[in-house]
């Protein structure tokens, strides 16, 4: 039998058809591309894939990344003095040993007052910020027991008793205020200061007085700075009174960091001392991925939807009982709860610290949850939550650690501190201004008003 050429042509062409519909047709293996730690490392090729380690050290060669392994003795941290009987050296502690201490003379200031944390994800090396009163001094924590000034950036202006630093996008932005409103040699000019912390990668000659890259100045002074890094804005609260927003929160866009651009404010809810900005994603589904703004403006807390910067809005406040100072305070990690700390009732009621708890499940109807007291009368500062700890300042009684898993049934537990202050737990005005836990390795920070900036660790970690 004999095919005419097209009819031989057509079947060539089926045979051609099955066998790419026969190759479409085959199973295949989609493999999954995990990176469980975001440490830049997929988890087939990272050493200790569930705990975020960027430089992979492995100093045993025993192919188990060094924060994974078991067995592998970590020499830069052994502590300066270990938390024992009660003291490590001459400070008081429970399950936290000290790792090093410098003095602020070796910074060139004569008070320290906030601190905050930055993580080289390219290197992976830990670095303190630490704001004093002449300057925001940088410090290499990468060894805890030997860490490296690296340098400072000299304020703006004049020396000032509160300057705050934040981090976004590796660069810090450091405010500052010089007087509560009725010095007249006040410098009202001191604005934002924004510095590339990836210059702290090479320097040669530490410790060096670096310059800012960028000096914003559409604001004078100001008390505090809050950063929402989710959204890439900055919060400015604490401003001059008189200025155009009373003091409440100026919003600043540093999506762009060195040129920050800004974007009005919000005077409704009053001074602002401090605040937390978060894009939520708590139990009240109305405001599910909107960014709210929790300030605490002194007599109450307010609740405010600042999504909209053209238009913010106030959705709740709340005061409490016995409310002296409403200073600075922390969501719990669920967002359910609302920890804070009022600065003056401990000297002005005479009652123990109080550590002032709220329930926040509505945003809209935000209801008192209970108080904590802890066993001192000494002046509660800044607190940060980092899991089920509450990491708190209490000025002459160092820094504390509560529990605070069992919150919904109200109550806290005290599980740790280590206090900066030896000589007392007075209600005065001295000792551990703040702290900064959320460093991957475990070192935590603390800024001390007269002895300079602590790095402390949980025993045994």
């Amino acid at each position: 039998m004999t095919f005419s050429r097209p009819f031989s042509y057509l079947i060539l062409a089926c045979v051609i058809v099955f066998n790419i519909q026969s190759c479409n047709d085959e199973p295949y293996e989609i493999i999954p591309v995990v990176d469980s730690d975001s440490d830049g490392i997929l988890d087939d090729f990272d050493n200790c894939p569930f705990i975020s380690n960027p430089n992979q050290l492995d100093d045993d060669k025993d192919g188990i990344g060094n924060l994974c392994d078991d067995d592998f003795i970590n020499t830069e941290n052994t502590p300066l003095a270990i938390c024992k009987n009660g003291f490590a050296d001459i400070y008081p502690c429970n399950d936290y040993d000290l790792m090093a201490n410098i003095p602020l003379t070796i910074f060139g200031a004569t008070a320290g007052n906030d601190c905050w944390g930055w993580t080289d994800t390219t290197t992976g090396k830990e670095y303190a910020l630490m704001a004093t009163s002449h300057n925001t001094a940088f410090i290499d924590i990468t060894e805890p027991t030997a860490p490296i000034y690296l340098g400072n950036l000299p304020t703006a202006t004049s020396s000032s008793p509160w300057r705050d630093v934040k981090v976004y996008k590796d660069h810090a932005f450091v405010v500052a205020d010089c007087s509560l409103g009725n010095d007249p040699n006040c410098n009202d000019n001191h604005g934002m200061q924004v510095f590339d912390l990836t210059r702290l990668r090479n320097v040669p000659n530490p410790p060096e007085t670096f310059t800012a890259d960028t000096h914003f100045t559409e604001f004078g002074k100001a008390h505090n700075i809050v950063i929402n890094e989710d959204s890439g804005y900055a919060y400015i609260v604490g401003a001059n009174r008189s200025s155009t927003y009373l003091g409440g929160p100026i919003f600043i866009n540093i999506q762009d960091p060195k040129n920050p651009v800004a974007e009005g404010g919000f005077s409704e809810g009053g001074y602002s001392h401090d605040a937390q900005v978060v894009t939520y994603n708590g139990p009240d589904s109305d405001y599910s991925g909107k960014e709210i703004l929790i300030g605490s403006n002194e007599n109450e807390v307010v609740i405010a939807d600042v999504t909209d910067k053209a238009n913010p809005t106030i959705i709740s406040t709340i005061s409490y009982a016995n409310v002296w100072y409403a200073h600075q305070g922390w969501f719990t990690q669920d967002m359910k709860y609302f920890i804070l700390g009022d600065e003056l009732d401990e000297a002005r009621a005479g009652n123990n610290t109080r550590t002032v708890v709220f329930d926040f499940t509505d945003l809209d109807n935000p209801a008192f949850h209970f108080d904590y007291y802890g066993e001192s009368a000494a002046i509660d500062h800044n607190g940060y939550v980092k899991n089920d700890t509450y990491y708190f300042a209490s000025y002459r009684a160092g820094v504390r650690m509560l529990n605070i898993s069992n919150i919904g049934n109200s109550s806290f537990t005290e599980v740790g501190y280590f206090d900066t202050y030896p000589t007392n737990n007075g209600t005065e005005f001295n000792g551990a201004w703040s702290i900064y836990p959320y460093f991957s390795s475990g070192n935590i920070i603390v800024s001390d008003l007269d002895r300079g900036l602590f790095i402390i660790r949980k025993s045994g970690s």
